[in-house]
């Protein structure tokens, strides 16, 4: 059976989260179903760019930062109007929005979904929000096991109301290409530097200071390194002044945001994630799709992405010397055993975290909880 699914989320700009929306939302509409996205916020470059390719996708223009209840009954005419079967909200904001309406509307399932272990950036009332409105939803779901059991040992969702579904990645596109990674390094004229890539937003969860410092202590040994960093934020300007106290300059090169991040990562030698808090991080999958080998934190989702000793290491959080001293480690070891790395990376995401797979998760949910909803209306 083919569903109507209204797929909200906080905002649709750049990073992983924004990214698994519109291909959920895509790979659901190649399946036959009909899906209308939704951003709380103006649409930001991901939604712009689904939006000249033809997707179904408007935003309720809320205000980024500021609650504004004039969206609310703007949201309810909509879902009313459209009458779906499916609300599936993304993110804390969104998964709060669509808790409030559902009580206004007639929609038969609404699934919450977290891309975080922690959503909360040291603000309470966010747990308080969702562990006051769970009774509205019908299923939260996060992207990562060690999300799920956080979410459920404080108190925000029982066990039985919640799911792990994981992120997911398109091992066709994200692959790794000897011609286009001579191609990039020419380019980019890397030459013989060892090259290390991080993508990724300037946001606090993310912790570049860690990757700075870092960086910085494999300078004193390893001078003929670069970074380089893929991303835009509300950080980035604190981070450039951080690279220049360190006098690192030279070796830092910070891109923006890209639409090559598949050349990119094909260009790389290794990838680096500093990452205070996480998810399921979708740039590790793309990462070890690419087969690059990766050193990162072990915070959230990471360890059961990256395979420690295997495709990449882990280090803790938090420790730009630990850190550093798994980079010094990967960059010791030979090009043929990164090689390999790389190799066991990819087949171990292609097997767990493919497309196919995961999306066949979310219509078999899809369809589980309708069905319930059906045996329980004819009570």
């Amino acid at each position: 059976m083919n569903y109507k699914i209204i797929i909200l989320s906080t905002g649709l700009g750049l990073g992983g989260a924004e990214q698994q929306v519109i291909e959920l939302a895509s790979n659901l509409i190649q399946r036959g179903h009909q899906v209308k996205i939704l951003s709380m916020v103006p649409l930001g470059i991901m939604g712009l760019e689904a939006l000249s390719h033809g997707f179904d996708i408007a935003t309720l223009n809320m205000s980024p930062g500021a609650p504004e209840p004039r969206i609310i009954p703007k949201l309810i005419h909509l879902i009313n109007d459209w009458q779906p079967h499916i609300l599936h909200s993304h993110m804390l904001h969104a998964n709060l929005l669509a808790r409030i309406v559902r009580v206004f509307t007639k929609v038969p399932v609404l699934i919450s979904t977290a891309h975080s272990i922690d959503e909360s950036e040291g603000e309470r009332w966010r747990e308080f929000a969702y562990r006051f409105t769970d009774f509205l939803c019908n299923l939260t779901v996060n992207t990562s096991k060690a999300g799920v059991e956080r979410y459920i040992q404080i108190g925000l969702v029982s066990r039985e109301k919640a799911r792990f579904i994981p992120n997911f990645v398109n091992i066709n596109k994200f692959k790794f290409d000897p011609e286009l990674r001579n191609k990039t390094r020419s380019q980019l004229g890397l030459r013989d530097k060892f090259t290390w890539l991080a993508v990724g937003r300037f946001d606090p969860p993310k912790d570049y200071p860690t990757t700075i410092k870092a960086f910085a202590i494999i300078l004193k040994q390893n001078p003929n390194t670069l970074l380089i960093i893929v991303g835009i934020g509300k950080l980035k300007s604190d981070i450039e002044e951080l690279v220049k106290e360190l006098k690192i300059e030279s070796n830092v090169r910070f891109l923006g945001a890209r639409s090559d991040v598949v050349a990119l990562m094909n260009a790389a030698d290794a990838y680096l994630k500093s990452s205070a808090w996480e998810g399921m991080p979708m740039v590790l999958l793309e990462a070890a799709a690419a087969q690059l080998p990766i050193v990162a934190t072990d915070v959230g989702g990471t360890r059961e992405t990256v395979l420690d000793g295997k495709s990449g290491f882990l280090v803790p959080s938090k420790n730009p010397q630990l850190l550093a001293e798994a980079m010094f480690k990967m960059m010791r070891i030979s090009e043929t055993k990164r090689l390999q790395m790389g190799q066991k990376g990819r087949e171990f995401v292609a097997a767990q975290y493919s497309t196919e797979e995961v999306i066949t998760q979310w219509e078999q949910l899809y369809s589980d909880l309708l069905k319930q909803r059906q045996i329980t209306a004819s009570f």
